[in-house]
């Protein structure tokens, strides 16, 4: 595959990582929070503004902050899919490739929907038509890889969507998708129907070679054999797992092997039941103390998991379960202090929990009024300073108290239609925001 960049006056001099930098799409705790004080409280779209970067494109990745750039992901009016990388400084374009022509879109989602993950010295992008590509932080390509070519295209109904997880010296790739691909979805002509195998694989990060491949078996049916999750990895009685949600199933993984430690089911309420095969999973699972958090689909019950177990945990490792209806349909939980922070977005209600207890510690809602109905939120809460920062389709910021979610601030940020997807993250004092038209960089 060919690889092209283009670069801009702005010359990368430095790869050294800030302090607070947020490297993967659930930031440096891989829990949707941050250690960053000093945080904006308010601001508007001309207050308190460090700059603002003009965008090709709508994308739902969320900005990736390392070694002084910002990496943002787009297609443009000719659908190539960029990946694109700013001055966090000057909010310059740095450079720019592009990874791959042929962006694929469906609903509101397209192919640029993964976020990119960097280390300071290299940054990894994967686009949902299968291509994911290495670069050092001056644009330089190191690697690229074709995953559609080696492994058939991704089958996913909405377009592939889960983001790379960078761990313990591997790049992980998780794809669960529905099977046999028969032509139906974004992306697959008749040379590409066949069956599919659900799997999460392993990668070398400086070379993209394959380190092996784990093939994750589910007996869900239709589009609930998909996923749009990411992998999650956690740290419980001295042993690490990666945590998968999707095809009905939370489990955890040996992140050595890719060998399934345990599993737990129960996760799709509907399972067998009329409309129950097309209830697809969106959020990632994340963890506290030893419960392991998995949201079900579409408002089904939260389940927490004990993470000791082996084997199927669907009844004796469940700790609790939230049914309330006020759990999320694709925004994935925030955890800090021995609480999930669960935001359904369709109702604009954010729900604080008790991670060991699931006991119901607070509960507040937005109250956004708009003259076009309800604003949905589909991006993921954000934690850090004793705030949440939450992100609406409309490109509403919502401000809210950590100790009790009352609403410091509502700032209308700016979006067309219903496209803003894309969860903030923090940053050496700042957050950087993206938009369906713009990325800005919030602070001092």
């Amino acid at each position: 595959m060919k690889l092209r960049t283009l670069a801009s006056l702005v010359i990368v001099t430095t790869a050294t990582a800030f302090a607070g930098d947020w490297q993967q799409w659930r930031g440096p705790e891989f829990n949707g929070t941050s250690p960053e004080k000093n945080l904006p409280s308010k601001w508007s779209q001309t207050e308190g503004v460090k700059w603002s970067l003009d965008l090709p494109g709508i994308s739902g990745a969320t900005p990736i902050v390392s070694g002084g750039l910002v990496f943002v992901m787009s297609p443009d009016p000719e659908n190539k899919q960029w990946l694109i990388a700013v001055d966090r400084k000057t909010g310059k374009v740095a450079w720019k490739y592009n990874v791959a022509d042929g962006a694929l879109a469906k609903g509101r989602g397209n192919s640029t929907s993964p976020s990119p993950v960097a280390d300071g010295k290299t940054v990894w992008a994967l686009v949902g038509t299968g291509q994911l590509s290495a670069f050092d932080f001056t644009g330089k390509p190191l690697w690229v890889r074709d995953l559609a070519k080696d492994y058939g295209k991704f089958n996913i109904n909405w377009v592939y969507g889960s983001s790379p997880l960078l761990y313990g010296g591997k790049l992980y790739v998780l794809v669960l998708q529905r099977t046999p691909a028969d032509g139906g979805y974004p992306g697959i002509e008749e040379k590409d129907k066949g069956p599919r195998e659900s799997y999460l694989l392993a990668l070398d990060p400086k070379t993209g070679k394959t380190l092996w491949k784990h093939i994750r078996p589910t007996d869900a049916e239709q589009e609930t054999q998909e996923t749009y999750a990411t992998p999650i990895p956690y740290t419980v009685g001295g042993k690490t797992q990666l945590l998968i949600a999707g095809g009905d199933y939370l489990t955890g993984h040996d992140p050595e092997t890719g060998a399934e430690l345990w599993r737990g089911g129960g996760i799709n309420n509907k399972k067998g039941l009329s409309g129950g095969g097309f209830m697809r999973l969106v959020p990632s699972a994340v963890a506290s103390g030893d419960v392991a958090l998995v949201c079900g689909p579409k408002q089904s019950p939260a389940i927490g998991y004990k993470m000791d177990g082996k084997g199927d945990i669907s009844e004796k490792g469940r700790a609790w379960v939230f049914d309330e209806k006020n759990t999320p349909d694709t925004c994935t939980p925030a955890a800090l202090g021995g609480k999930f922070y669960v935001l359904n977005g369709d109702k604009q209600v954010m729900t604080c929990l008790d991670a060991k207890t699931g006991a119901k510690l607070w509960q507040e809602g937005f109250g956004i009024e708009r003259t076009k109905g309800m604003e949905i939120f589909r991006a993921s809460p954000t934690v850090a300073d004793g705030k949440i920062y939450n992100l609406g389709e409309r490109g509403t910021a919502i401000v809210q108290n950590l100790a009790d979610g009352k609403v410091l601030a509502t700032i209308p940020m700016g979006s067309v239609g219903e496209t803003t997807r894309s969860s903030i993250a923090v940053s050496d004092g700042n957050l950087f925001i993206r938009t369906s038209e713009k990325l800005w960089c919030i602070g001092k």
